[in-house]
This record gives C-alpha cells, structure tokens and sequence, in this order.
C-alpha cells in the first residue's frame, strides 16, 4: 500500500487582520485547506472577500497573525526573509492581474527575466524562452515589446514568464480582471493546459464564477471564511 501524498500546499488556522478596534478589517478567520499537487484550485469570491490577503500569505509575501502556511514541505510561516526570497524564486511563481512586464523589454526578454536572475546559461536561457513563448502561443511575438501586445497576449507573456524557472507552485490573483470574458476564458483555459503540460499545481484566485469550470475543485471565500 503505497503512502499518501504529501499536499502541495497545507494552510491550518489562518488569521490575518488589519488595523484595530472597530475599524479592523478581518481578511482570513481560521482559513484550513490543502491543495494536492498538480491540482488546479479556483479561490471564488467577491472583491474584498480575502482572496488576495490568502495568496500573499501562501506565497509569503504576507505574514499571517496566526495559523502556519506549509508548501512543498517547507514551513513558509517560519521562514525569515532570505528564506523568504529562496523561496519565491525556487518554488513558487506569480501571476497578477497587472500584467507587470517591464514596458522596454521584448516578450522573450520579459520570459527570460527569471532565468536571468539565476545566472542560467544564455543558451539554455534562449531555448527555455522559445519553449515558453512557443507554449502559450506567442512565438511569433518574441520581438515585441508589451505596448505592441493586446491585453490577452500580455498576460500570455506573463504566464510563460512565470513558468521560466520551473515552479512547483503557480499563484494566480485575479489573471483575467483587465480582459474581456472571451480572451479571460482563453488565458484561463491555457493556465489550465500549463498545469497539466509543466505539472505544476496551480491556486487562481478570481471573482469570475464562469471561470470555476476548468479547475479540479473550487474553495468560495466570504468574509475571510473558506468553504470547499
């Protein structure tokens, strides 16, 4: 009888509150869950339910007041900030509704931003790149900068930018929120085929309820409670 799998992510307890007294704002109270890896989980919610207080804090860009984050293992809400940083550079990458390409950077200079930081090989950089570019469909595109790119075709560059350095776990706040439903739809369905082709585990945070049909489970967040 083979052992259980270890979850990708595993959240016990969260507390994050802001501010104090009556002017306090609770984002996660007692929020539990675990992620299994290579799943894809949908965090539903409206705007101010706590979706994005609950990936920063897996992603350890945020401190909880209380409750642990683990992922891969590894024990987030113990880490000091160079562990921190190590982390977020080996294990986990980001997706953001903002696009956030640098504007004078081409689409496969963008892609390569992460794999420059680790000082990879400009060969195995540039094949890395093409592999990414040529995965979301943009391989044609390398050359251009963001301003040249549709809305769609930006966040396209972010996600392959995002997968560059081979993450374990993807976090997605809110991917679609500047695209219209169509091409949101495609980008969702290419998170989803990135999933699956990099085997990567993937937590989407988004206020869009049509977008829940391509992930494996969703958890609804309300209030800063989960429930899923």
């Amino acid at each position: 009888m083979s052992a259980p799998t270890e979850p990708m992510v595993a959240v016990r307890g969260l507390v994050r509150t802001y501010g104090t007294g009556g002017t306090a704002v609770h984002a996660l109270r007692e929020v539990s869950f675990d992620v299994a890896p290579g799943e894809m989980v949908a965090v539903v919610g409206r705007s101010g339910s706590g979706k994005t207080t609950l990936l920063n804090v897996v992603g350890g860009l945020d401190r909880p007041d209380a409750g642990t984050v683990r992922v891969d293992g590894t024990e987030v809400t113990d880490l000091d900030e160079q562990g921190l940083s190590r982390l977020r550079r080996d294990t986990i990458a980001y997706v953001f509704q903002t696009f956030g390409l640098v504007p004078a950077l081409t689409a496969a200079e963008n892609v390569g931003v992460p794999l420059r930081l680790r000082h990879t090989p400009v060969p195995e950089r540039e094949e890395r790149t093409a592999l990414l570019l040529d995965l979301v469909g943009l391989r044609e595109h390398a050359l251009q900068r963001p301003a040249e790119l549709s809305g769609g075709q930006q966040q396209r560059v972010a996600i392959a930018r995002a997968l560059a350095g081979s993450p374990r776990l993807l976090l997605a706040d809110e991917p679609t929120g500047q695209l219209d439903t169509e091409t949101g739809l495609a980008v969702m369905a290419l998170l989803r085929a990135v999933v699956e082709s990099e085997g990567v585990t993937a937590v989407v945070a988004t206020h869009d309820a049509v977008l829940m049909s391509l992930a494996d489970r969703v958890l609804t967040i309300s209030d800063g409670r989960v429930d899923g």
